[in-house]
């Protein structure tokens, strides 16, 4: 069987680096190990094999096997590299750039963000950011929050863990951390750290106990506005908010404010949208935000004088909005990552 084996191996050596083309490769392969293969023939003939000698035929036999393989692999990458350079007609520089032209392109979400904030930057406002993970003074008690308020509550609040804690001596004692339910915490930190007049909205990502379904998420982002000047009033709210929904949603697009409550803000309202260039939903009044004018507890909190400076305030959500402007009617869309709902805004 040595010499079978040895016979078998010269002649895989000298026919595989002839081989020039993928059907003579199939060809000589099958006449090795084939069915009805040489090699094939030689490991069937194990079975006549002395049992004594069986152990180093065996080896003997593996041994020829790997060989014969590595001659094969190498004979298919060459022919493999050969059709490759038929094919391109020429070598390939590494140093080109891809031929691709797929670039890409910005999420939905990024894109209905940018044109809010180019809508605002024309009113005059600029954009300031802060921390997502807050400390309860900044998210809450600044901004006129009682204690029992149910979005302090750990069933409505994403807290940090009871060890990580912040302290303050100077103003708060010791607090604990969370994930910030709004962007209002941005406003709390651009009056502290300037005085008026201040013009800003707070773009960012939020987090909430929210159970994920079409219109809820736990992750989702908001748009804060500020303005803190003398004689800030309630029409240039309706002015801002009114020029605001003319630039998104069209020049027809109207808006009405309903009064409600939230703790910053003195008085309180919910703007509602109506625009004929929202398609099923045109005849109807559509939630969109929250604001009022700026409480002077929040001022006070800053070391803004209320006699003398007063604000507006507003916040509304960049889903919400995109869904409107999109008629999209899952906020789960925006976050799956699918190429088939990407693709569309690209």
């Amino acid at each position: 069987m040595q010499h079978q084996l040895a016979a078998i191996l010269a002649d895989a050596s000298t026919g595989a680096p002839v081989i020039a083309t993928r059907p003579e490769f199939e060809t000589f392969k099958a006449r090795i190990v084939g069915p009805n293969g040489t090699l094939t023939a030689a490991m069937k003939g194990m079975a006549t094999v002395p049992k004594e000698d069986k152990p180093a035929a065996g080896k003997l036999l593996n041994q020829t096997k790997g060989e014969i393989e590595k001659l094969f692999a190498a004979a298919l990458a060459r022919i493999e590299q050969n059709e490759n350079a038929a094919r391109l007609g020429a070598p390939i520089d590494p140093t080109l750039p891809s031929p691709d032209d797929f670039a890409g392109s910005l999420h939905p979400l990024t894109q209905v963000r940018e044109e809010i904030v180019s809508v605002f930057h024309k009113l005059g406002f600029t954009v300031a950011d802060g921390p997502e993970i807050e400390s309860e003074w900044y998210c809450f008690d600044a901004l006129n929050t009682p204690a029992n308020h149910p979005a302090r509550d750990m069933q409505d609040t994403l807290f940090m863990p009871d060890a990580t804690r912040c302290a303050d001596a100077s103003k708060r004692g010791t607090e604990a951390y969370l994930l910030r339910s709004h962007t209002s915490s941005v406003q709390i930190r651009t009056m502290l750290k300037q005085q008026p007049p201040v013009r800003i909205i707070a773009p960012g990502r939020c987090f909430r106990r929210d159970t994920v379904d079409a219109t809820h998420s736990a992750n989702f982002h908001q748009i804060e506005g500020l303005w803190v000047d003398k004689h800030v009033t309630l029409r240039d709210l309706k002015s801002v908010l009114d020029a605001f929904v003319r630039e998104m949603f069209g020049a027809d697009a109207k808006i009405r404010l309903r009064p409600s409550f939230f703790p910053f803000t003195e008085p309180s309202f919910e703007m509602d949208l109506k625009s004929p260039d929202l398609g099923r939903l045109s005849d109807r009044w559509l939630e969109i935000m929250g604001c009022g004018l700026v409480d002077p507890k929040v001022f006070e909190n800053v070391g803004y004088d209320p006699e003398q400076w007063t604000g507006l305030a507003f916040g509304l959500g960049l889903e919400r909005i995109a869904m409107l402007l999109h008629g999209i009617d899952d906020i789960r869309h925006f976050y799956t990552n699918d190429l088939r709902f990407l693709r569309q805004f690209a």
